[in-house]
């Protein structure tokens, strides 16, 4: 038996061992839990987003290929792949992620994802919308990379983790309304000098809301040449009117 095979085993051996002395407990409501952090009953809980617009994800009534926005206005990309919806539980998840720093739920917000069933036309690249440098430095990481990086494991897709770069740095969007939000990310993104995306891209962000900085990294990859920009997000908050 080679040496590669006996420490694999012996890390199998003590992560099963672990698991009986300390079994996970779920990030919710402290049940026991599976490897991604989550009871089965919490599980069931998190709102999917399966009956949507499939351009900007909005929940609809019915699927539909486009609601009464995006027939009025297009977004510049082309297909939204947001599998989950911004509410209880998984806005509490979101938050520990986001603002706490918890990377535990970013683990288990990751597993959801990838939960649900992926496009059948996968992107060449997963493009992370970037943080301005002062934003990460105070946040220590940038939640979308987290998250495209678990994506593009599974997936196999690279991750392009400085495609665009945040050339300066915005007011955060929570509380602004869908005009002011397309105001503040405006002009905020440029793309790496050098890079060269491929044909099809996967813009990625944690929350799609109004989508202002989603279209804000489209249309930079658009003016690069790319010929399909999809966008990928977690969850879809409602829209901010």
């Amino acid at each position: 038996m080679s040496v590669n095979r006996v420490l694999t085993r012996a890390v199998d051996g003590l992560r099963r061992a672990e698991h009986l002395l300390m079994p996970p407990r779920c990030l919710l409501c402290g049940a026991a839990a599976d490897d991604a952090g989550l009871c089965a009953a919490c599980r069931a809980e998190l709102p999917r987003n399966a009956s949507c617009c499939a351009r900007c994800a909005e929940p609809l009534p019915m699927p539909a290929p486009l609601c009464g926005r995006c027939l009025r206005h297009p977004p510049p990309w082309d297909v939204a792949w947001v599998p989950l919806r911004y509410a209880w539980p998984l806005d509490v998840l979101e938050a520990r992620f986001k603002f706490g720093g918890d990377l535990a739920a970013g683990r288990a917000l990751a597993a959801q994802w990838l939960a649900q069933a992926p496009p059948s036309a996968l992107p060449g690249a997963l493009i992370p919308v970037p943080l301005h440098v002062s934003r990460l430095r105070r946040r220590g990481y940038n939640q979308a990379l987290e998250l495209a990086r678990a994506l593009g494991r599974a997936l196999q897709i690279p991750v392009h983790a400085r495609a665009l770069r945040r050339t300066r740095a915005t007011a955060a969007q929570t509380e602004l309304d869908r005009v002011a939000r397309r105001r503040n990310v405006r002009g905020a993104f440029a793309l790496a000098t050098g890079y060269a995306p491929p044909a099809h891209v996967a813009v990625l962000d944690d929350v799609l809301t109004t989508g202002a900085t989603l279209a804000e990294c489209a249309r930079v990859l658009r003016r690069a040449g790319v010929a399909r920009v999809d966008v990928w997000a977690l969850a879809r908050a409602p829209v901010a009117r």
